[in-house]
């Protein structure tokens, strides 16, 4: 089964692969890493949870708008280097922008944890980092790096 049936067989869809808002590439591949530019919850060119938790988002409105993060680096990787290129996912950064009071991120950050997992399997295993800021582009909820090992 390819990466796009795999997704689909979750309920979602690859979305369109968005273009670097600067002078920068979506994946760097160096060696047998490829690293991928932030991904944010954008669906075939729309902005999408835009606003700060505990004030305008919700944590299940982050939940997606993780997941969506997810499936934009999913759909990078399958872009620009192919899964069938792919050993695994190594590590993630989340990044999101919330109110003083709002403390719930980590699980906020599963929506993306939860569909690497799904979607790739042993492949997805990964280690992660939450980093709360405060301010995101476009004023999005959440961002979110990785980094895949590719096959010798």
């Amino acid at each position: 089964m390819n990466i796009s049936d795999r997704v689909k067989s979750f309920g979602h869809s690859l979305p369109e692969v968005s273009s670097p808002g600067g002078n920068y590439v979506s994946v760097n591949k160096r060696g047998v890493i490829a690293y991928v530019a932030i991904q944010f919850p954008i669906l075939n060119g729309k902005f999408l949870y835009q606003g700060k938790f505990g004030a305008s988002i919700s944590d299940d409105d982050g939940m997606k708008a993780m997941e969506l993060c997810a499936l934009n680096v999913i759909a990078q990787i399958d872009s620009k280097i192919g899964f069938d290129a792919i050993e695994g996912l190594n590590h993630f950064d989340a990044y999101y922008q919330s109110i003083a009071e709002w403390d719930n991120a980590p699980v906020v950050v599963n929506g993306a944890s939860d569909l690497f997992v799904n979607v790739l399997e042993e492949k997805g295993q990964h280690s992660r980092a939450i980093f709360g800021v405060d301010r995101l582009p476009r004023n999005f909820c959440v961002g979110l790096t990785a980094s895949f090992t590719l096959k010798g």
